[in-house]
């Protein structure tokens, strides 16, 4: 298999940048953001909006993700890979744990759940597919925001104010936050308890995949009856083969 030419390569990395933007950016900061010289942003930019790719705003010299992009997305959402992929592994996980499990993305500053297997004579859990939750609360989300750039979180969460909270738990305050992503980034993966439903407790790894932003989860009513090691061993195993299966 050919590797790809740089020129697609760099304007793959510019469609990335400015799809995990909230608002169009000047071509400046994308060429600094990317690491790319100014003039080759500004050719890649001109020939992605020829494309539709991306579009230009004259009026506030910016730039953002245009509609062919959104028809890319669209494909994708209707074919549904990673929810096909992840599927069966997370079954099994289901089946060799006696847990649930569940695998989410991340959209914006919430985790929107994409596959939920119940163990069975578990309680059913409020992670029921397509429902969105504040990233910050749970173990999926704070796998997933461990591993983001400082000037992506600090866009999802400016201030205080952002770090909403569902029960008496959970960080009160962005240095809470910072130190609790800084050590799930050192451990390699996220805990939560009774922070998005009392009495229940969750550990997550993420999904390493292109853009980082999904991972895999097991909950359960506390207290966990077997270690949490093995949890987390079948859990990355589990990972590991959905991370396959995605390449």
């Amino acid at each position: 298999m050919s590797r790809p030419v740089p020129s697609a390569t760099a304007a793959l990395q510019v469609l990335r940048f400015l799809s995990q933007r909230t608002n169009p950016v000047p071509a400046a900061r994308i060429a600094q953001e990317v690491g790319l010289p100014r003039s080759t942003t500004y050719h890649l930019l001109h020939a992605m909006a020829a494309e539709s790719f991306v579009v230009h705003y004259p009026d506030d010299q910016r730039w953002g993700v245009g509609v062919a992009a959104w028809e890319v997305g669209q494909g994708y959402t209707r074919q549904a890979p990673l929810t096909r992929l992840a599927r069966l592994p997370i079954a099994r996980l289901v089946d060799a744990l006696g847990l649930s499990a569940h695998l989410a993305v991340l959209l914006g500053s919430d985790v929107v759940y994409l596959v939920e297997e119940r163990a069975a004579g578990k309680a059913r859990l409020v992670t029921d597919v397509g429902v969105r939750l504040p990233a910050h609360l749970t173990a999926t989300g704070r796998a997933i925001l461990a591993g983001l750039p400082k000037a992506q979180l600090r866009a999802l969460y400016p201030s205080r104010e952002s770090l909403v909270r569902r029960t008496d738990a959970g960080p009160r305050s962005l240095g809470d936050l910072r130190t609790l992503l800084a050590a799930t980034r050192r451990r390699g993966w996220a805990e939560e308890d009774s922070e998005v439903t009392e009495g229940f407790a969750s550990v997550a790894v993420p999904l390493r995949s292109p853009s980082n932003l999904a991972a895999v989860a097991v909950t359960w009513r506390s207290p966990l009856q077997v270690p949490v090691e093995e949890v987390l061993q079948r859990l990355r195993a589990s990972a590991a083969t959905i991370e396959a299966r995605l390449r």
